[in-house]
């Protein structure tokens, strides 16, 4: 069977939604193909909650401003300069003016929620979150006479020098029996993720450690289990040009007792910087302290990916509770913590030297979960350089960590054209937005709410550019 449309876009989530919406808009004919079934359409973005956002001024659910340049510079620190400028103030810039189009297409916002530490300023969040965000483009989608088909898996494109032409479909109907479609169109938009859930080849790209573990067999995927990364893999093979390292992601620390797929946002465990965090040795490897939690929540996973069996264990006393998100599974907790040591099974006497150590640094001062404070440790290996409180008060509380994947970072190298690039050269139909180029913008490392900025302004771009080459086509024709 072969059919054809102006404009195809090849995913379900929100770059693929906002590159048909405006494709739509421009009065092309788009037809989106989901790889998931329809109760799990959306990808990633049904776990996401809001959207990092620069404003000038107090902006109806954003408080005081957040400038471009402060922006920048907390993207230029959580990269490490692995990140395009150019690119990147780009999608700053936009993302001060496009929550108007996301509400005209039934988006609607709220207030940073209670709890969710330092992001009145910076991150407006979805009503409903990101599911009724996901919702609410589909139906947006419906009005504007999109064709979506659901459990369509895209396998093989067909390319002339560069040039798309048609797209090979693998429809699964109720009955799971399968049908071939070749879908023809004029321009096509790849916005199908990365490949956080190929286990495979996350275990190609991790390797074996020095312990001589696989440690991708100990990831959890936070997202949908639908991201394989075919169409990344099979536009590799065909020479296209291709950014970041396979190992970086976004990649957070969850319950290790969270599902394989799709625990989302909820399996997040964000008491890591109110206390210590120790692997299953019993020692500390890094700073738990080192800065606001949005902006280094997306390190720990990968932290945790680097230690024994891939697993960690955040302790904290009873100062802590009430002082971050509740988490969805209970906390291990005991009256002391030789108690608790024992109850991870960990080397009691290590571990009690650990905490030992940690308590005795501890500098007194101004705790204040809000700011940098000048709670800190002296003479200690890794410090922590903020928040530094004794873990002292019983009951005790650990939460056991492995890491999770949110969306990998190795993807298609694109410009602000979204063009898809073979040896340099951009191809004249075929575009590429969200996670599949997200490594455009991030090298490595993560701040809240950034992956959903990327992915509103390269779908837009993306449904821009592929709209118009599609109507100059038929104008031609």
């Amino acid at each position: 069977m072969n059919s054809q449309t102006d404009v195809l876009v090849i995913g379900g989530g929100n770059a693929a939604l906002c590159a048909a919406l405006v494709a739509a808009e421009a009065g092309a004919s788009v037809r989106i193909l989901e790889a998931s079934p329809k109760a799990w359409r959306g990808g990633n973005s049904s776990h996401t909650r809001n959207v990092r956002c620069m404003h000038d001024a107090p902006q109806d659910v954003l408080v005081d401003a957040y400038s471009e340049e402060e922006y920048w510079q907390d993207l230029l620190k959580v990269t490490g300069g692995q990140t395009n400028e150019h690119l990147a103030r780009l999608v700053i810039r936009a993302s001060a003016t496009f929550r108007s189009w996301m509400h005209k297409h039934g988006v609607r916002f709220q207030p940073s929620l209670s709890g969710a530490l330092h992001t009145a300023r910076t991150n407006a969040f979805f009503m409903g979150g990101g599911k009724a965000l996901v919702n609410a483009y589909y139906l947006s989608a419906e009005r504007l006479g999109i064709t979506v088909d659901y459990n369509a898996r895209v396998n093989e494109l067909r390319l002339d020098d560069g040039r798309f032409q048609a797209a090979r479909v693998i429809h699964t109907g109720a009955n799971g029996k399968s049908r071939e479609e070749w879908v023809h169109a004029k321009t096509c938009v790849l916005a199908c993720g990365g490949f956080e859930s190929n286990r495979e080849w996350l275990r190609e790209a991790w390797g074996q450690n020095d312990l001589g573990e696989w440690s991708a067999d100990n990831f959890l995927i936070r997202g949908s289990r639908y991201n394989q990364g075919e169409m990344l893999k099979f536009l590799m093979g065909q020479g296209a040009d291709i950014i970041g390292d396979p190992t970086q992601a976004h990649m957070v620390a969850i319950d290790a007792r969270a599902p394989l797929y799709d625990g989302g946002i909820c399996t997040r465990l964000d008491s890591v910087s109110l206390g210590v965090v120790v692997n299953q040795n019993a020692e500390r490897f890094y700073d738990e302290g080192e800065d606001f939690w949005p902006k280094r929540y997306a390190i720990w996973g990968r932290l945790v990916a680097q230690q024994p069996q891939q697993i960690g264990y955040s302790i904290i006393d009873s100062k802590a509770i009430g002082r971050f998100m509740p988490p969805v599974f209970e906390a291990i907790v005991a009256d002391t913590l030789p108690e608790l040591a024992a109850k991870l099974e960990l080397n009691v006497e290590k571990f009690m030297q650990t905490m030992d150590d940690f308590n005795a640094s501890c500098v007194p001062g101004d705790f204040n979960h809000t700011v940098l404070d000048n709670c800190h440790t002296e003479g200690l290996h890794p410090a922590k350089t903020h928040w530094a409180r004794t873990i002292d008060v019983a009951p005790f509380y650990a939460y056991p960590l492995r890491p999770g994947v949110t969306f990998t970072y190795l993807g298609l190298k694109t410009d602000e054209s979204t063009a898809v690039h073979f040896s340099g050269k951009p191809s004249p139909n075929l575009f590429a937005a969200g996670e599949i180029m997200a490594g455009n913008v991030l090298g490595k490392g993560y701040t809240a709410g950034v992956g959903m900025t990327i992915g509103t302004f390269f779908g837009r771009q993306a449904g821009a550019h592929a709209a118009k080459v599609a109507i100059e086509l038929g104008v031609m024709a």
